[in-house]
């Protein structure tokens, strides 16, 4: 098991980059959705401001 999390020397290198692509899909993803939640509040403003 200690093999592996080495990555054969590479570790430092491997595990890093795991980390900051982690950080940046999950930023994606909080991201998309509260520009979901900014769209919909927006066009529940324009609907309503039509009624």
């Amino acid at each position: 098991m200690t093999e592996f999390f080495a990555m054969g020397g590479y570790a430092a290198y491997v595990w890093p980059t795991w980390a900051v692509s982690t950080v940046v899909l999950v930023a994606l993803v909080v991201h998309a959705l509260l520009e979901r939640r900014a769209a919909r509040e927006a066009l529940r403003r324009l609907e309503t401001d039509e009624a």
